[in-house]
């Protein structure tokens, strides 16, 4: 799986809840974080190069733990992987039983239009909208999940999808359920956070083979590689602070990472 930072470890934390010890590479494509900001043709570049590299690295199945590369390179990354590709939006979109949903998104996911195309998919009489979060992925980046700036930018975010009278909100980026403290705060009780991670590791699971007990003495990340493109420190940093763990991070080289 991959993502631009940290924002997938919330998918991988899923999965090794469910699965812990499964063997798994986690890239973070931290030398070009955020992709949101970024243009669909740098974001299909990226996905292509991300891909391929993880197919040469051994990965037999990919999940795209990143909203923004699975809004505008889902095709290329089918295309590239070799094998299986799951997708944060689709899986979410075919669970999703609202009327009016919300989704909360990077720019460049909410100003693809995937989430309401992958809803309105399912179910034409939906209303969706979706909110670009500029804000978010580099402020959580830095730790900052409580200050000024960071709640007036999210009720600013939140007031057209509390206009729409939505019923749901769509966590439509990888690193915002770790905005959901935050979020619950600032929402009415009746409106429902989503997290795609569940719908898409439960895609995941079912095209694994059955669990292996776990070594004596290994724990649930014990199968991890952990790579990324810019300085591994911060991101170790990170690691340990969001989950807990103290792992070896690599540092590897892409193309046209830098």
């Amino acid at each position: 799986m991959f993502d631009s930072g940290l924002g997938g470890l919330t998918v991988l934390r899923r999965l090794l809840s469910l699965r812990p010890g499964q063997p798994c590479i986690y890239l973070a494509d931290t030398a070009r974080v955020p992709y949101g900001g970024r243009s669909a043709a740098e974001i299909r570049v990226i996905a292509a190069e991300v891909t391929s590299y993880l197919k040469q690295q051994g990965s037999q199945a990919l999940l795209m733990a990143c909203n923004t590369s699975n809004a505008i390179a889902l095709d290329v990354a089918e295309a590239t992987a070799g094998g299986p590709v799951v997708g944060l939006i689709e899986a979410v979109a075919k669970v999703v039983r609202a009327s009016r949903v919300g989704v909360l998104a990077t720019p460049a996911t909410a100003g693809s239009g995937a989430y309401g195309k992958a809803f309105r998919a399912a179910n034409t009489q939906i209303t969706v909208v979706e909110v670009g979060c500029p804000f978010f992925v580099p402020a959580i980046e830095r730790h900052d999940l409580g200050s000024g700036a960071l709640i007036e930018a999210a009720k600013n975010y939140l007031e057209p999808l509390l206009a729409a009278e939505v019923e749901t909100i769509v966590l439509g980026c990888t690193h915002y359920p770790l905005l959901e403290p935050l979020l619950q705060q600032l929402l009415p009780s009746h409106i429902e956070l989503v997290d795609p991670a569940i719908a898409a590791v439960d895609v995941l699971c079912e095209m694994l083979p059955a669990p292996l007990p776990l070594p004596h003495g290994a724990d649930a990340f014990s199968g991890c590689r952990f790579l990324v493109t810019g300085d591994p420190e911060p991101f170790a940093a990170g690691l340990e602070h969001w989950l807990g763990a103290s792992q070896k991070v690599e540092w590897v080289k892409l193309q046209q990472a830098g």
